[in-house]
């Protein structure tokens, strides 16, 4: 025995095997992909995947954005039962039916598109969001079919509807099918300005293809998150293809809005009072009271 071991007092313990590393649950930190700042996990949820540090727009899943956008409790999933079918038996490196097992295992999803009706400040509203971590965002017959169901479901309330769009363009596996989505989810939106009821179209990071191309620029007002990428065929693609190269920021939300291909940009924090407003407005009624500001971050 050691000089030191004899005049340790016995309840102290100095051999590795007595210390115990304390664990740090999973995901109760991020980092920030934009400035790097170590993130508590719990509260970026709060702040609805927004990071209080720079303001930069992480990805939300679908199902979180639509809790916090209608009111708590109100709402009610449509076409909660649709899911895709590999009607074409298609293959490429994986067949289509393994792919979407996959998805749905990985995302808890049964498809992209996830639609509800509910309440935007105790008035009645009908939303839907697309999921990125599902295939992509891709959409094919089941997105565009909840889609147009969705549509159908405001024309029936009377009801203003918003769409969230997060898309990598339409889901290739589902060939001509997916595209016919694309006329579909455009019908739905003429007849609903037919019947003079609001769309209002939000662009998240990424918006591309066949879906900006469709719904998602059609909205009577067209919203975009801070920063996001919004375009039909992507920047890489557009350089390639015409040799050039492209200006900074080219297809971000901002510099949409700086040359009129958007209407406005919207901190994701904001959307439910900014909403609530053009809806009252565009339905000529009296204005809801919007929560205190967003405090500004830095840059």
């Amino acid at each position: 025995m050691s000089w030191l071991q004899k005049i340790m007092p016995p309840r102290i313990r100095t051999d590795s095997a007595a210390v115990k590393k304390r664990s740090v649950p999973e995901g109760l930190w991020e980092k920030c992909e934009h400035c790097g700042a170590v993130l508590y996990g719990p509260e970026l949820e709060e702040n609805l995947e927004v990071c209080p540090k720079c303001g930069f727009h992480r990805a939300i899943r679908a199902r979180a954005r639509l809790k916090a956008f209608l009111d708590a409790g109100s709402g009610e999933e449509i076409a909660a039962d649709l899911g895709p079918t590999d009607v074409l038996k298609f293959k490429d490196q994986k067949k289509y039916s393994d792919r979407i097992k996959a998805a749905q295992r990985a995302t808890g999803e049964r498809d992209t598109l996830i639609a509800m009706q509910g309440l935007l400040k105790q008035r009645p509203i009908v939303a839907c969001a697309m999921d990125f971590a599902y295939m992509g965002g891709s959409m094919g017959s089941v997105g565009g079919e909840k889609f147009a169901l969705a549509g159908e479901r405001a024309l029936a309330l009377g009801a203003p509807f918003v769409s969230f769009a997060a898309s990598g363009g339409m889901r290739m596996q589902e060939s001509m099918f997916s595209l016919l989505q694309m006329a579909k989810t455009s019908a739905v939106l003429g007849r609903l300005r037919d019947a003079g009821l609001p769309y209002i179209s939000v662009l998240t990071n990424p918006t591309f293809g066949g879906a900006s191309a469709s719904f998602a620029m059609l909205g009577d007002v067209n919203i975009a998150e801070p920063g996001a990428l919004i375009g039909f065929a992507g920047p890489r693609v557009i350089e390639q293809t015409v040799r050039e190269t492209l200006p900074e920021g080219f297809q971000r939300s901002e510099f949409l809005l700086e040359h009129g291909a958007i209407d406005q940009v919207c901190d994701r924090r904001e959307l439910r009072d900014r909403i609530a407003r053009l809806t009252a407005m565009m339905l000529r009624q009296p204005q809801v009271e919007a929560a205190p500001a967003v405090a500004a971050t830095a840059a």
